[in-house]
């Protein structure tokens, strides 16, 4: 199959940094290889393996090579948290080494890397980063509640409806069925009206699911007016039909682009997903579109993804828009990158009367970590006049 020509360049930009970088972190660490052969040769053989592991794990899931594939992409993704802070502190020791050579200073950072103390020092590093990765790895596994109470201007079924969120859960290799039986479990007990399923709930490829039956504990998901989803650009990457089929399959209900008012008269609308819609040279529906039709008079939620675009949604009826996508980064310092980007990286804001909600995710791509943010399970507590 032809590759596009967008991720053809997306590719040899990752591909390109991701060489430059480890050549780096390589430099640095190079003085605590043994010298002794051939435990040099393999000791650079697994560095270099390592480091392009998740690309080259990905490429096996494909070609079905199961097993493997998991063994690589597993080491390979704590690889790409480790690559960030060897890096960061790498660099940082380095500044601090230049800095005392060009002021003649003698002190403790003034040393040769290829001496006694500078093998001591890049030990140092990897021990500092494997207590970041320590901490980070905790932080994605115990997601928080978050509670957020949302005011409307209009009047909501009950005085309080009770609306559910989570996105970014990238099931699959990584996150398969022991982390998901406990967010079941968690998401269950907060007795919701409605459960939003915001996007990139599986990681691409839809074998792992299978093979892991994932579909049988998705089934398990309460909710008084029941379970819907949009896709997010993940599933795009993999076979979007094939994802949402599934959910379909196992008592989710799917919208593209696509509104339905619940039981209670909430109105509840899901958009297609942009990267979706570039991928598929498709226009998706405009916001009067989607809702027309619907009884804007009553309480308007929306889904989409990618949180692009608020201050549009803002101009239409729309009460509540939930998005993900952002996971605020996952790793610092990214989610300056992410705050810079996006009009709201993570949490909760207000757009003339419509209220956004941005969820950081409650799963994790690549590296099994976060750093910038916790995992969350959030639940929004709607009320109005």
């Amino acid at each position: 199959m032809k590759m596009n020509p967008f991720f053809m360049i997306f590719f040899l930009i990752v591909i390109t940094v991701l060489t430059l970088v480890n050549l780096y972190i390589f430099y640095r660490t190079r003085n605590l290889i043994p010298v002794e052969q051939p435990f040099r040769w393999v000791a650079i053989a697994l560095f270099w393996m390592v480091t392009f592991g998740y690309m080259a794990g990905r490429i096996l899931e494909r070609t079905g090579a199961g097993g493997v594939a998991q063994v690589v992409i597993k080491a390979g993704s704590l690889w790409l948290g480790a690559m960030v802070y060897l890096t960061l502190i790498f660099l940082l020791v380095d500044l601090l080494r230049g800095v005392s050579h060009i002021f003649g200073m003698k002190g403790f950072f003034s040393f040769p890397w290829a001496s006694e103390k500078g093998r001591w020092i890049t030990a140092g590093v990897y021990g500092m980063t494997a207590l970041i990765l320590l901490a980070g790895f905790f932080n994605a596994r115990n997601p928080k509640v978050v509670r957020q109470p949302v005011v409307l201007d209009k009047v909501v079924p009950g005085g309080t409806y009770k609306a559910l969120l989570v996105s970014d859960i990238h099931l699959g290799i990584t996150i398969a069925n022991g982390r998901l039986g406990k967010l079941v479990e968690l998401m269950n007990r907060q007795e919701a009206d409605v459960i939003l399923m915001a996007g990139d709930i599986f990681d691409e490829e839809l074998g792992p699911v299978i093979k892991n039956n994932l579909g049988d504990l998705l089934k398990n998901l309460r909710a008084k007016e029941g379970v819907y989803a949009i896709l997010g650009n993940h599933e795009f990457y993999g076979n979007a039909a094939e994802a949402a089929q599934y959910l379909r399959d196992h008592r989710i209900t799917v919208l593209r682009d696509s509104a339905v008012t619940l039981p209670s008269g909430v109105v509840l609308a899901g958009r297609e997903e942009l990267t979706g819609v570039r991928m598929n040279q498709k226009k998706r529906k405009s916001m009067g579109e989607l809702l027309s039709g619907s009884d804007t008079a009553r309480p308007v939620i929306v889904m989409d993804h990618q949180p692009y675009h608020l201050a549009e949604v803002a101009r239409n009826p729309v009460d509540l828009q939930v998005s993900g996508y952002t996971h605020h980064g996952q790793l610092w310092p990214f989610n300056f990158i992410t705050k810079a980007i996006f009009e709201i990286s993570t949490g909760y804001g207000k757009i003339g009367k419509t209220h956004f909600y941005v969820s950081p995710g409650v799963g994790t791509w690549g590296p099994p970590i976060r750093t910038s943010s916790r995992s969350e399970v959030i639940v929004l507590e709607i009320t109005g006049k």
